[in-house]
């Protein structure tokens, strides 16, 4: 029998405890994993994952900075309820719609549009282009580049993407029973989806839902608009000198964009606050000065781009902020997790978090976790078919990657399997403990081993920047899947369908990622200054790859002294915002992040008015109506954002078509716009 749908028999449900959640559903049979699997489920979730792809790879392209979409995915979800109900009156629907498969959605919605971060496209993918290359000295040659194709790209993908997936099911109990690891972005999902399927859940909703769209509807609509007055280079509101020109010229402006201001909506207060300072520091001050010594400290002939000039020093900063943050927070975690991990094994401890279920089970006092725990344990996975997919998986990969990227051989590909491993359980666990996946951090570290091991004559460049591409894969779908194995067993989704969802919705990423990107690839250009997309990561992954073989030696006067300068600010603004946690200090909400400082100081200050624009939105929100705007700010936020990466879609293939808009909308100073006039009714002039 299916399980009941909606709010219904929730009044014949005994209720002897107002703070379980489970006891709510304890009269509704919980569906068997195959009935959690259902073809409505899937055809959703490939609609759905390709227009997150759409949002994620234009946030990849621009600026990189990328909110959670897990509770946006558990939420249009929700949106398969009001077709259930169409179907169920007409007489068709053979299954009422389930918090379980609703579960399955999420799931597998998110595992699709993660491949297009994972995947790399806006930074070790497009890093290996002859386009990004040229600013790098030797590294741009044949052996050291190579030009995206969509073949190559699917087939990649197809090959390392599933192997982080096996890499980490057989420590689900671990993990989810005995570490009790919180996973505070699978956890949020799972509560929002198990509101959603009480009657008063429901109701909220719908309403979430009516938000969500309105604001989707008024978004598209004004990107549409905007689009009308873009026949040109830097033309239209996104190019609008909001502070003046000087401001614009130094990428101080507003450029309308509801995708940021949505994402400002979502990031935390202080986030925001950082990328602003960083963008105060970097291209209000830092880059003024340097820009001072052109013809001192570097050579006044260089192009822009020429990382041995102004460029060089933009790129290279910035990578040692991100380096410091990432080898901070890698350092923390791990250190973090070994001594979590030291506690729970100490002697004195009497339950070993090793333990069999039935001692587990001995502890446990709640009916929720009782029954969670129960589910969690009913539909295994077999060991031999992890352990055999994960073999097969390698072998494949073995074979297969050397012939895309010949520069890696078949024994570079083992070692990097045999410590995959390992990293995919500190992510996992990491990931449980703080919310933070470090998978570009271990790509890093990967670009490093094994670009030195296979060295600059070799192809070394191109080597780090595949095997970054094997780890992230590895690394990132791990945590990923830890995450949605929390959401189910919150949920009662069975781990079983939980890890098939997993397995097609990444199966189904990598196929629409690619295909995404060779839209985007092909309609503008990628990864340059002044671009629409200048996909800063792109450039820095690429530094990175090249200064792992080639060394220092390129870098322009007085980079280096900066970059080490900014790579210790990093650690030491993390160490102080860590030691102030720990103390208890009040002031350590306040430390900014030292990651969203280094952002803007490649990128431009632009993205971050409209995030800080996003945070006073919900602000003047919260201090009208809290309550209002924590029921709604998130569906209005991701309303913005899916609404300007749908319309990324006809606008791709309109630039495709060669359609261009029909009006250039452009800002002039007064002295141009007077020498413009005269050149016109004076052609014969000159000026």
């Amino acid at each position: 029998m299916a399980a009941v749908g909606g709010g219904e028999g929730e009044a014949r449900c005994r209720i002897s405890d107002a703070s379980s959640i489970e006891q709510l559903f304890e009269c509704r049979e919980v569906p068997t994993w195959g009935e959690q699997l259902t073809a409505r489920a899937f055809v959703v979730s490939l609609v759905l994952g390709f227009f997150l792809s759409f949002i994620v790879m234009k946030l990849n392209l621009t600026t990189g900075i990328i909110p959670s979409f897990n509770v946006s995915a558990g939420l249009l979800g929700f949106f398969v309820k009001t077709w259930t109900k169409i179907l169920d009156k007409s007489g068709f629907l053979k299954q009422p719609f389930t918090r379980q498969e609703n579960t399955v959605i999420q799931t597998c919605v998110v595992a699709c549009s993660g491949i297009a971060f994972s995947g790399g496209f806006g930074s070790y993918i497009l890093g290996m282009s002859k386009n990004v290359s040229t600013d790098f000295g030797e590294g741009d040659n044949e052996l050291n580049t190579k030009d995206p194709q969509i073949g190559w790209m699917i087939a990649f993908l197809l090959t390392v993407s599933f192997i982080g997936l096996f890499s980490v099911v057989p420590l689900r109990k671990i993990m989810i029973l005995s570490y009790k690891l919180t996973y505070p972005s699978g956890t949020a999902t799972a509560h929002l989806i198990n509101s959603f399927h009480t009657s008063q859940g429901a109701l909220l909703a719908k309403r979430q839902v009516s938000f969500l769209f309105k604001s989707l509807g008024g978004s598209f609509l004004w990107s549409f608009f905007q689009w009308f007055y873009t026949g040109g280079s830097d033309c239209g509101f996104g190019s609008f000198p909001t502070f003046g020109l000087e401001a614009y010229n130094n990428r101080f402006y507003f450029d309308f964009s509801t995708t940021y201001i949505g994402v400002g909506m979502i990031c935390p207060y202080m986030i925001n606050v950082s990328l602003l300072l960083g963008s105060v520091i970097s291209w209000g001050i830092l880059w003024p000065y340097i820009s001072s010594k052109k013809g001192v400290w570097y050579d006044s002939e260089l192009h822009d781009s020429s990382l041995q000039g102004l460029n060089g020093y933009k790129v290279f900063i910035s990578i040692a902020m991100i380096l410091g943050d990432g080898l901070f927070h890698f350092l923390a975690v791990l250190s973090r997790c070994s001594y979590d991990v030291y506690t729970k094994c100490s002697p004195s401890r009497d339950v070993s978090p090793f333990a069999d279920q039935p001692l587990y089970e001995s502890t446990v006092t709640s009916f929720d976790d009782r029954r969670r725990a129960k589910v969690f344990l009913k539909d295994q996975i077999p060991s031999f078919a992890v352990a055999g997919g994960y073999l097969l998986l390698a072998a494949v990969s073995v074979f297969t990657v050397p012939h895309i990227f010949p520069q890696l051989k078949y024994y570079h590909i083992i070692a990097a399997y045999l410590i995959a491993p390992l990293f995919a359980f500190c992510n996992a666990y990491g990931c449980g403990l703080t919310d933070w996946s470090l998978a570009s951090s271990y790509g890093k570290l990967a670009i490093f081993i094994f670009g030195v091991w296979v060295g600059l004559d070799h192809g070394g460049v191109l080597a780090g920047l595949a095997a970054c591409g094997i780890m992230m894969s590895i690394v990132a779908t791990a945590s990923d899947l830890m995450q949605d194995f929390k959401t189910g067993y919150l949920t009662l989704a069975s781990p079983r369908s939980m890890f098939i969802s997993q397995v097609i919705g990444t199966a189904m990423g990598c196929v629409i990622s690619p295909s995404v990107f060779w839209m985007f690839y092909k309609a503008y250009p990628l990864g340059t200054e002044g671009s629409d997309y200048p996909a800063p990561y792109a450039k820095v992954y690429r530094g990175i790859a090249a200064l792992g073989v080639h060394g220092f030696s390129t870098l322009p006067r007085n980079c280096l002294s900066f970059c080490f300068a900014f790579f210790l600010a990093a650690m030491a603004i993390n160490g102080i915002r860590e030691v102030a946690r720990h103390k208890k200090w009040r002031f350590h909400s306040y430390v900014p992040s030292a990651m969203g400082i280094a952002v803007p100081f490649y990128l431009g200050s632009y993205f971050t008015i409209d995030m800080c624009v996003g945070s006073l939105i919900l602000l003047l929100w919260e201090k009208r109506d809290k309550r209002q705007a924590d029921a709604f700010a998130p569906a209005v936020a991701a309303g913005l954002i899916c609404g300007d990466g749908i319309w990324s879609l006809p606008a791709s293939l309109l630039a495709i078509a060669k359609v261009k808009p029909p009006i250039c909308m452009k800002f002039l100073s007064w002295s141009d716009n007077f020498k413009l006039e005269a050149l016109i009714s004076h052609p014969s002039a000159s000026f």
